[in-house]
């Protein structure tokens, strides 16, 4: 199969060189300004097969060598032309070197397909070799990768190593590889445009620097907002009570940033249900503002637990709204069903206070509510497990 597609390839050079030679030399003979339409048509004819073959080769590797569907292979075939396996085997051996499964690198090439196209040496080791600096494990840079292929894209001296240089200035190297795999898109976008004029305005408004650094880590995306909208919000986190010397602040600029902003905005209507007024719903989101965007459904489950099942109001849920954001699983449920039990036998008042109980650490939990009542109920343990059901106590 490789002898005939050589001899076919030989074949249609062979015809391109009489082609072009007949051409030339029939226009220095007879004076023709231009080469005949027959000559035009075979050259057309000759040029379409090669670029047909190379299309086809590209597709064939794309689906064979780098593990793309039939319809993947077409769609990336239009980014890249493969001339021959010789690079992209460079390229793909370079991945692997550096940990990248099939699954990964299928990812990195339907994603990127330019990539197969880049010179392995001198342009993916440098940043490869860059990255890996970063005290990152192999499996998280290629996952990092693999989420965000482009980054073998950008230019290693103007935007990453600025952009890196930028983000230690401010803060540890951990906390770099952890804003790294969290957000690594501000290595493609930079930190000139947007987030170096957004911090300035939260200094001049009297952040601190461990808040800045907070949001820097954990809110990247926050300070990528365009300068303009990222006053707005700014804003209104003020008009709400906020106080920017204070962590909460950053809290709720993450929760009214983006599409944040329509869960937050989902979860008023839905608290609102429940009986809580606009003042009740602001002071929950100035006490705790991540309770504010957890899922709706979690929210009405969370609800439907504390207030249905165990019968405390909706107003005191609104007093302590931390429990929202809890762990429905390994939080409330355990709890709540180790504490029904307890109410249910006279052992607690029902004038429990909500927080201390529920954020309470698990060891002060199991002392103050399990341990000191096994002697008078032995399934409470059993129950705090899931293994009791509390009708069987």
């Amino acid at each position: 199969m490789i002898q005939l597609c050589n001899l076919k390839t030989f074949r249609l050079v062979h015809s391109i060189f009489s082609c072009t030679f007949a051409s030339k030399t029939n226009r220095v003979l007879v004076g023709d300004p231009k080469p005949s339409l027959q000559s035009q048509l075979l050259c057309r004819h000759i040029t379409s097969e090669i670029s047909e073959n190379q299309h086809n080769f590209t597709v064939t590797y794309l689906i064979n060598t780098c593990g793309l569907s039939p319809e993947g292979a077409i769609s990336a075939s239009k980014w890249v032309e493969l001339k021959s396996p010789e690079r992209a085997d460079s390229v793909l051996e370079l991945l692997r070197n550096y940990g990248a499964s099939q699954t990964q690198i299928s990812k990195l090439i339907r994603s990127h397909p330019k990539l197969l196209s880049a010179d392995p040496e001198k342009t993916l080791l440098p940043k490869l070799e860059f990255f890996s600096s970063l005290e990152i494990s192999k499996v998280d840079l290629i996952k990092t990768l693999a989420f965000n292929p482009q980054l073998l894209a950008a230019s290693l001296r103007n935007r990453i190593l600025p952009t890196y240089n930028f983000l230690r200035s401010m803060l540890s190297e951990k906390n770099v590889v952890a804003l790294f795999k969290r957000n690594s898109w501000i290595f493609l976008e930079g930190h000139c445009k947007h987030v170096v004029p957004n911090i300035g305005l939260l200094r001049e408004l009297g952040m601190p620097q461990p808040c800045i650094s907070f949001l820097l880590t954990h809110g990247t995306r926050v300070l990528m907002v365009n300068p303009e909208n990222f006053g707005q919000l700014v804003s209104e986190v003020k008009e709400m009570g906020f106080n920017l010397e204070k962590s909460t602040s950053v809290n709720a600029l993450c929760a009214l940033c983006g599409k944040n902003k329509l869960v937050w905005s989902r979860s008023r209507e839905v608290l609102k249900t429940w009986g809580w007024s606009e003042d009740d719903f602001l002071s929950a989101f100035r006490k705790n503002p991540q309770c504010m965007i957890v899922s709706e459904k979690k929210l009405m489950q969370a609800m439907d637990l504390l207030v249905n099942k165990m019968g405390w109001s909706s107003g005191m849920i609104a007093k302590y709204p931390v429990v929202l954001s809890l762990s429905l699983e390994r939080r409330l449920i355990p709890r709540c069903s180790v504490v029904k039990v307890l109410l249910l036998k006279g052992f607690i008042n029902e004038n429990l206070n909500l927080g201390s109980l529920l954020k309470r650490t698990e060891k002060q939990f199991l002392e103050i509510f399990v341990n000191r009542y096994l002697g008078e109920v032995p399934e409470l343990l059993s129950v705090y497990q899931g293994k009791v059901d509390i009708q069987s106590v």
